[in-house]
């Protein structure tokens, strides 16, 4: 029979006091590996063990930093290489926009992160096998005793001279504990097969029981109660119209309540010559008209509707709002083209209000007055 390996010598003490005695001075003697086992938190022990922070935080801060760092990256890519996309003036990488997609990641991965190392790097796992398990001393500390484990591996491991230090402290109680068969042969049973076979079938079972439930439970009576609703869904097949269609067109003539219909959709001319600004040119309206402007007209037109687009050569650029075709142009021309687009401009009536409309076609005229001044505007 094989010789016992020894893991460490315990000894087990009655009051608070006593194990916080036992801790300072076996810190102090110059043990390194050891460790205290209480029925619950005993304060001030940390700092007479002289234990150092943990480096689990660490880890946190690695897998944090990390999660932030792949999902900006991949929002980069994502928006700035892969597929650009300009809406309303934003740049490519607007960094607000991309921050509560950038906290989650960062939160998801550093606390799942932080368990799985927690779990299988500094306990283990599935390793769950330990000298001190199962024995009296640690049914002992975990109901109303202290106790303190020195470790066979400690460099200043002596065993009598631990038991005498342990027993001029006042123990109760020193016992040695030795490693079980078990413990000796089996460092990692993270790749054993059993554990792996154990992962595989809890995944196929939990990926089997979320299919079922998501694609099969939730279309059962009394799941489908609420699915199945005597309503037309849209752009879903109905039988009780003759054409099949379950959607159905706007009866010819009405209008909408609260819409009012443009009726120059097909004549730009006639909106030219019976469409005036509403908006006076007040310091309020043109700064809206600056605002939308901005917003949705300077990402092709300029800041200064000299037509040069920001858009990198991406689309056709656009024409000068300062030639001399746009400044004879009528209000009501101009408003027509924001409200029905023109050539490749699309139309923006679903963008802006009315009074937004007006107040860029204001502020199109004081660009125009900016930019092509006579001798008494400089008076």
């Amino acid at each position: 029979m094989s010789e016992k390996k020894l893991y460490s010598v315990t000894a087990l003490f009655n009051t608070p006091d006593e194990i916080s005695k036992a801790a300072e001075v076996i810190t102090n003697e110059g043990y390194k590996n050891f460790d205290v086992n209480t029925p619950y938190p005993v304060h001030g022990l940390s700092s007479k063990m002289k234990l150092k922070p943990s480096t689990l935080g660490y880890f946190a801060l690695a897998l944090g930093l990390s999660g932030a760092t792949i999902a900006l990256l991949f929002m980069y890519w994502t928006m700035s290489i892969d597929y650009p996309m300009i809406i309303g003036g934003k740049p490519f990488f607007a960094l607000p926009a991309f921050i509560p997609v950038t906290f989650e990641v960062t939160v998801l991965l550093a606390s799942v992160g932080t368990v799985l190392v927690m779990l299988f790097l500094f306990f283990k796992l599935p390793n769950n096998s330990h000298p001190l398990h199962d024995t009296e001393y640690m049914k002992k500390v975990s109901n109303d005793k202290f106790g303190i484990s020195i470790e066979a591996k400690d460099p200043k491991f002596n065993l009598e001279q631990i038991k005498e230090l342990f027993a001029s402290l006042g123990a109760e109680k020193i016992e040695e504990i030795y490693y079980d068969e078990e413990e000796i042969n089996h460092k990692n049973k993270i790749f054993e097969p059993k554990f792996i076979a154990f992962l595989f079938v809890v995944a196929i079972v939990v990926a089997g029981g979320t299919y079922f439930t998501l694609n099969k439970l939730l279309y059962m009576s009394p799941f489908n109660f609420m699915l199945d609703q005597h309503r037309v869904d849209p752009q879903a097949k109905e039988t009780i119209f003759q054409d099949g269609f379950g959607m159905r067109p706007p009866v010819e003539g009405t209008v909408a309540r609260g819409f009012m219909p443009y009726l120059y959709q097909e004549d730009p001319e006639k909106a030219g010559m019976l469409l005036s600004n509403p908006l006076m040119a007040t310091e309020e309206n043109l700064k809206l008209g600056q605002n939308k402007y901005n917003t949705f007209c300077s990402p092709c037109h300029g800041y200064f509707g000299k037509g040069d687009s920001r858009l990198n050569g991406q689309f056709p650029n656009p024409p000068s709002l300062q030639s001399e075709k746009l400044i004879q142009w009528q209000d009501g021309r101009i408003y027509h083209v924001i409200q029905v687009g023109q050539n490749i401009m699309p139309s923006y009536a679903k963008q802006l209000t009315e009074k937004e409309k007006w107040a860029i076609v204001l502020y199109i005229r004081a660009l125009q007055r900016a930019l092509n001044a006579k001798e008494e505007d400089l008076k």
